[in-house]
């Protein structure tokens, strides 16, 4: 009662044309919030949330940390409150339910994903098709907002880094995930993975980029393969390359332990060749399905014969609903 009293008592304010990104810090969900951020046009601040433990545990249903009240000097969500709040992932859920409240209603909010407390989380929510929310507020597509809108790929295009201009065509880009909770790179998956790459590495020029999860053996050989030459292997130094891949490339080749990497593929309509290492998961499966059926997903190893597609971009979906939410919210 106590805490509920605290939030009530915050002075409701909000600033004109200003868009929170809330976060607690994940690196995909950050990058799918921002994405969408910078597709509606606001300008935006990024939030980030910390609560502790106990408090962390009972979230997404819990309340926020009583450390981060709004009377607390290094809230995270003191007033004024914004226009538009954006968040994904559990811990994120209460902070947009307090934010929501502490506005007086007037904060329009968004979550992405299933908040998985219902409809009621958030003004707006999107899922991916292969979730099972739905309502009249929440959108559905099949692949997740990305940064990788049409026109920052288009730039890239125009404006080609010199060592990708350097590389042969066909040109390939190689997007490697890792080990996860739900799938392991074993060391048969990962000499499957590096001997194919080896084999289509003698006709074509690979631009690699590998994650942090990337397991060190699969590292080490991706290194040597581009050693070789007509390659590139980006290990994390320096400016990420990844927009300049993507936009770039003839073709993709993805490993499927994420499906943001393969749905942030897809904006570039470009066929994509799956990797599938060792796991899975049935929300995976369903993702992954999708794709096959749309004929944008194709096996890897395997012939690489995809063929081009319209491409998939929910972003400025989500972007043009969130405008128009905003011109009846208030």
């Amino acid at each position: 009662m106590h805490r509920k009293q605290k939030l009530q008592e915050t002075e409701p304010a909000s600033s004109s044309g200003k868009l929170w990104v809330i976060t607690d810090g994940k690196a995909g969900d950050e990058a799918q919030c921002i994405g969408v951020a910078e597709a509606v046009g606001l300008p935006f601040e990024v939030k980030k949330v910390s609560p502790r433990k106990p408090f962390s545990w009972f979230m997404p249903r819990g309340p926020i940390d009583p450390a981060d009240a709004p009377t607390k000097p290094d809230s995270p969500i003191t007033p004024p409150y914004p226009d538009v709040a954006v968040a994904s992932g559990r811990r994120s859920i209460p902070y947009l339910r307090a934010v929501k409240k502490l506005s007086g209603g007037k904060t329009l909010t968004v979550c992405l994903k299933d908040p998985r407390v219902g409809t009621g989380a958030a003004d707006l929510i999107w899922v991916p098709s292969h979730d099972k929310l739905r309502g009249e507020n929440v959108l559905v597509s099949p692949t997740a907002p990305h940064r990788f809108s049409q026109e920052r790929l288009n730039e890239a295009r125009q404006n080609v880094w010199p060592e990708i201009a350097a590389l042969p065509r066909p040109r390939l880009a190689v997007l490697v995930g890792g080990n996860s909770q739900h799938h392991t790179f074993t060391h048969a998956d990962i000499d499957r993975f590096a001997n194919a790459l080896d084999q289509i590495g003698t006709a074509r020029s690979l631009m690699i980029t590998s994650s942090r999860r990337t397991p060190e053996p699969l590292a080490v050989r991706l290194k040597s393969l581009a050693a070789q030459g007509r390659h590139l292997y980006w290990e994390g130094d320096g400016p990420n390359p990844l927009l300049q891949y993507l936009a770039n490339a003839d073709g993709i080749v993805v490993t499927t332990d994420s499906t943001n990497m393969v749905g942030e593929a897809t904006a570039t309509g470009m066929p994509i060749y799956g990797f599938s290492p060792s796991g899975g998961h049935k929300k995976f499966d369903l993702f992954l399905g999708t794709l096959r059926e749309m004929n944008i997903l194709h096996p890897f190893p395997g012939v690489l014969e995809g063929t081009t597609y319209e491409p998939l971009d929910s972003t400025p979906v989500i972007a043009q609903a969130i405008r128009e939410r905003m011109q009846h919210h208030h």
